[in-house]
């Protein structure tokens, strides 16, 4: 049986926090342990008192000073995007036929995938993600290559192959029979193997026909218990588009409600442009708006109303992503950093507890995973981050003057990056110290 004990500043939440000084929405132990047995967290607390819980043969592992937290977790990224970072110039539409949609037509290579899918990971690692919610590219061996590298890994993550069958190049297109051949032989091969799980995934109503939509409602009621993941209502030209092609529908949201594709484990990447009514169709459904700061600001694309989607009278579940290719950074340090600055052009600040929440806990709710992922808590699958406030020579000068756990955390938000990330544990074994 192997046991591991951490030692160092422990932090993890229970709930959303309401305000800077709202000390009951997290536990934080100044001199803390995490104990890990066989990848699962068996105790969390004072060190003293969790020290007491180790057997003779635990491995200790002090990080102090450094901050130890749960994974975090990011619920909208497209691992074939890798070499379509910094691409310059474009909005959305755009941008997919220019960049993205070249780039993926590479997939049909297994070897590529592989080798992408082997980078991105390292990526993830590196900047402190243990989760994702993933993005394939429309070839089926794109898939393969991603849950092969995350299962060899022992990452709990989520991906699935897109389903496109129209209005993109033909080395990226499927057809409705084929993305649904393909997609149910992966859900066989892949979902529950180990840690991995499975989104259907239609990459979005512009890239579905009607009978393409139809196999994803097959789909979904084949495999009710399933995440689906999407895009919704990122750009005004897209939404145009989306209505011209759906002229039956009611707006952009309509579409996806009649195919039977919203509900609580249905993730719906930006969703900036919403009406009243398609806000009230995803809180009725329970479905999630994905946050994906740098990817809207980049793109040109919006600002999401995060804190009136939250406050609603019909409040909206809510997560937070890189997306990168269209996003600029794998680092949810930097999103958050990014998202800040949103939510204050919207007229509202974002507290530090909040960000640290939205990361782990709140991402981890939103994935309907907060069982096995998101916080420090007995029980839970050992996905953990330790974090260094004093990782650059900035940092570390501006730690002089901080004299509380908030200003650090918004310090840490502020201008760390994957140097502020001293280890990363995936199932309770460190991943990112062997890294190059």
């Amino acid at each position: 049986m192997t046991e591991t004990l951490l030692r160092g500043r422990t932090l993890s939440f229970w709930r959303w926090p309401d305000a800077i000084d709202d000390h009951g929405a997290y536990s934080y132990q100044e001199d803390g342990g995490v104990l890990i047995r066989e990848g699962r967290i068996v105790a969390t607390g004072a060190y003293e008192d969790v020290a007491r819980q180790a057997g003779e043969g635990a491995q200790k592992i002090d990080h102090r000073p450094h901050l130890i937290i749960p994974g975090f977790v990011d619920a909208h990224v497209h691992y074939p995007q890798l070499q379509v970072l910094a691409s310059y110039g474009a909005e959305l539409l755009g941008w997919l036929n220019t960049y993205t949609f070249p780039e993926e037509t590479k997939f049909r290579d297994a070897q590529y995938g592989r080798r992408v899918a082997r980078q991105f990971l390292d990526e993830m690692v590196r900047h402190g993600t243990t989760t994702v919610a993933a993005y394939c590219s429309v070839h089926k061996q794109s898939a393969e290559a991603f849950f092969e590298e995350s299962h060899a890994r022992n990452m709990l993550n989520i991906a699935g192959k897109v389903m496109m069958d129209r209005n993109a190049p033909e080395g990226v297109l499927d057809t409705p029979q084929s993305g649904y051949d393909d997609t149910k032989a992966l859900i066989r091969e892949w979902h529950g193997k180990g840690r991995q799980h499975y989104a259907i995934t239609p990459r979005f109503a512009i890239t579905s026909s009607p009978e393409q939509m139809e196999t994803a409602k097959a789909l979904a009621a084949e495999f009710p218990d399933l995440h689906i993941q999407t895009h919704l209502s990122e750009n005004h030209a897209e939404i145009a588009f989306t209505q011209e092609l759906y002229p039956w529908s009611r707006d952009y949201t309509d579409v996806y409600e009649h195919y039977g594709l919203l509900g609580p484990k249905t993730l719906l990447g930006h969703c900036i442009h919403l009406s009243e009514r398609e806000a009230d169709a995803l809180s009725d459904s329970g479905s999630v708006a994905v946050f994906c700061p740098t990817s809207n600001l980049f793109l040109g694309s919006g600002l999401f109303d995060y804190q009136r989607y939250r406050t609603r009278e019909k409040p909206l579940r809510i997560a937070t992503a890189t997306d990168v290719g269209g996003g600029t950074n794998y680092s949810m340090l930097r999103t958050m950093d990014e998202g800040y600055k949103v939510i204050a052009l919207n007229g509202e600040k974002l507290n530090p507890f909040a960000s640290f929440w939205q990361m782990t806990l709140g991402n981890a709710r939103a994935l309907s995973l907060e069982d096995r992922i998101g916080t420090l808590d007995a029980g839970t699958d050992a996905d953990i981050v330790v974090l260094d406030s004093r990782a650059t020579p900035i940092m570390k000068l501006r730690m002089e003057a901080i004299g509380t756990l908030a200003e650090e955390l918004f310090l840490l938000q502020t201008v760390g990056d994957d140097r502020a990330v001293r280890e990363v544990y995936i199932a309770g074994r460190p991943a990112k110290g062997d890294m190059a």
